[in-house]
């Protein structure tokens, strides 16, 4: 066991956070120091959740300090277990907050409107409370890129505890892993909590898929979990683009295949652009093997989040490939993706045309679809189907 430990942030500009301290001593009892900023309002209830985390991980011989900026307590709590399992790696007890009311159910369609997904540091609590009021169709809690290397463990703990403790306001559950195999790690803390798809990064053949399907299986027989999770593997490289097929068709659980440009780019050795001509390969590639597969295909982030018009302009061309969604790093950027992404009334008049040929035809019992002249096939149906259902969640059609 080491002798000191701690996690979280501290000084000046925190918000919805903490830092927790723990050293150990020789006296025969716990020293707890607690400066809270909501001190007034919160004391005494944040004095009980530190002596009942205390008592839970046994602590008996150590001097503790919390300076705390308006956690939440799933905060604290996940802050406080960081440290305690800093101090003693091998400790296994898991503190878990009370399921919100809105998390009691999990479970998601292979097919869901995945128009946008707000991707959220898994490190950075101060960005879950209110994630979900901005209508995002989903979550990224994030625990790759976004986190440094020395803090993997403590926004592990974090993820899994907001999970269960935040209200998502409808949107889809989704955990960013990292790399296997260190992504097994981050499986067993989250699969059981409530996420509903989970995303590999930097996927480049089948293989990482099932290794993965297979771990999350095992962990559903363990917790008794009854509902589906789904894998959504980003591609970011070369070689990952050029096995797109295989990967997109490794496993049932796969719904979606995303594409991430900054790491793909960086592994061509190019740098990336507006015009976007150096990923157009990549980008169909991934498109026309999600749509072979009969899985979405989601574009990448655009990263300047000042840039309204540039966004709405490579949405319209993400949708123009076949991308079905698009990842956003911004609230600011979700009502852009979601206008741009809904169906023109061109193309929901036609939609309508079809759809109702599609009807008579069914009515008559006739095996073949006419408009006018032209024979309708069935995926052009589909399509049309998929685009007055667009239409109506966009506020479009009644």
């Amino acid at each position: 066991m080491n002798e000191y430990a701690y996690a979280g942030k501290r000084g000046e500009g925190i918000r919805s956070d903490c830092y927790i301290e723990i050293k150990m001593h020789e006296q025969k009892k716990n020293e707890i120091t607690i400066k809270s900023k909501v001190q007034a309002l919160y004391g005494d209830s944040l004095r009980l959740l530190v002596d009942e985390l205390v008592a839970f991980f046994g602590l008996t011989n150590a001097a503790i300090l919390v300076e705390d900026n308006g956690a939440l307590p799933f905060v604290l709590a996940a802050r406080f277990e960081a440290a305690v399992k800093r101090l003693n790696p091998g400790e296994k007890r898991c503190w878990l907050p009370k399921l919100h009311k809105s998390n009691k159910q999990s479970g998601t369609a292979k097919d869901r409107l995945r128009r946008s997904r707000l991707y959220l540091p898994g490190n950075e609590p101060k960005f879950f409370l209110n994630a979900g009021l901005h209508g995002p169709d989903a979550l990224i809690l994030d625990l790759e890129d976004s986190v440094a290397p020395v803090e993997k463990d403590a926004a592990m703990y974090i993820v899994r505890n907001a999970l269960r403790a935040i209200d998502f306001y409808g949107a889809e559950k989704m955990v960013r892993i990292n790399q296997l195999p260190a992504g097994f790690q981050d499986l067993e803390a989250i699969i059981g909590h409530g996420v509903e798809v989970v995303l590999l990064p930097k996927t480049e053949n089948a293989q990482q898929i099932l290794d993965t399907a297979n771990e999350i299986e095992k962990l559903k027989k363990q917790y008794k979990i009854n509902y589906d999770i789904w894998l959504m593997p980003i591609i970011e490289s070369a070689k990952g683009v050029l096995q797109a097929y295989s990967i997109a068709t490794a496993h049932p659980m796969v719904c979606a295949l995303a594409i991430g440009l900054e790491d793909y780019t960086a592994d061509l050795g190019t740098q990336r652009t507006l015009e976007g001509k150096e990923s157009f390969f990549a980008r169909t590639m991934l498109i026309n093997a999600a749509k072979a597969a009969g899985i979405q295909a989601i574009d990448t982030v655009f990263s300047d989040v000042a840039d309204m018009d540039g966004l709405k302009n490579s949405v319209l061309e993400a949708k123009a490939l076949g991308f079905e969604g698009k990842g956003v790093i911004h609230p600011r950027q979700i009502q852009v993706v979601h206008a741009a992404f809904a169906p023109t009334a061109e193309e929901i008049e036609k939609a309508k045309k079809i759809a109702i040929a599609f009807e008579e035809a069914t009515a008559k019992g006739l095996g073949v679809v006419s408009l006018g002249s032209k024979m309708i096939d069935p995926p052009v149906v589909k399509r049309a189907l998929r685009t007055i259902e667009l239409a109506k969640l966009n506020g479009l059609l009644q």
